[in-house]
């Protein structure tokens, strides 16, 4: 019996559950508009594959407007290079709160990452399939 396909349905669950949690603690986020729909499309594309669909174009549009928007905050005035330049890549948990908008900003990068890299391993496998 092949394990793989068990082992891809459990991790894509557990990221519905991780980027549902991320979507649910965007409430009192600067930007919430933003990033409840962004974590819940990624949850949603999660579990469609986890329950056996290949949503390949919506996966490819989210991963395409990741790499956008991360580009943007990397290069923002007080974006992630401005972070690991100018303040010297200052500590970002500090304090739940980010208070300073480079902070926010590379935190923010960091979500778009792991939504990219997520989303990109199910792109790939699906397209084996």
């Amino acid at each position: 019996m092949d394990k793989k396909p068990a082992r891809g349905r459990m991790a894509n669950l557990v990221f519905t559950g991780l980027f549902l949690l991320f979507a649910a603690l965007q409430y009192n986020d600067p930007d919430p508009w933003i990033w409840i729909p962004i974590y819940a499309l990624a949850a949603w594309l999660c579990y469609r594959y986890a329950s056996g669909g290949r949503p390949r174009q919506a996966t490819l549009l989210l991963i395409f407007f990741c790499i956008a928007y991360g580009a943007y905050l990397f290069m923002e005035t007080d974006g992630v290079f401005s972070w690991a330049t100018e303040h010297h890549a200052e500590n970002l948990v500090q304090t739940m709160k980010a208070t300073k908008p480079w902070i926010e900003n590379t935190r923010e990068f960091g979500g778009l990452i792991i939504i990219i890299i997520v989303l990109g391993l199910n792109y790939l496998s699906a397209r084996k399939t």
